[in-house]
């Protein structure tokens, strides 16, 4: 119904989200698919660390339920503007990482 993968860079995680082909789902239908399965993704896939920067089509719905779960988990969560080539930290715990920091769309090594 909607894409949630993981990806192991290096010494970061990023998360690939985003609608599907064909997709005809309800916004209210797909946070709640989310909803259940981004838990399973958290436990399974170690969702955790210093960074994680997330890419692809989401609605806000989707992304502020993302935001909420995955950013107790990380020291930073950046996403990604394409329009700057690179994500924008929007969660900052670490102070490694500034908010509105723009991190290059290749992998960090921290």
């Amino acid at each position: 119904m909607y894409k949630l993968e993981l990806i192991h860079d290096k010494n970061c995680q990023r998360l690939e989200v985003g609608f599907l082909p064909d997709l005809v789902a309800t916004n209210s239908e797909l946070v709640k698919f989310v909803a259940e399965k981004l838990p399973q993704l958290i436990e399974n896939e170690s969702m955790r660390g210093r960074l994680l920067k997330i890419n692809g089509a989401q609605s806000i719905a989707i992304a502020y339920h993302i935001a909420h779960k995955v950013a107790p988990l990380y020291g930073a969560v950046a996403i990604f503007d394409p329009k700057l080539s690179g994500y924008v930290v929007s969660i900052a715990h670490d102070p490694e990482y500034e908010l509105g920091m723009v991190l290059s769309d290749e992998p960090v090594i921290v």
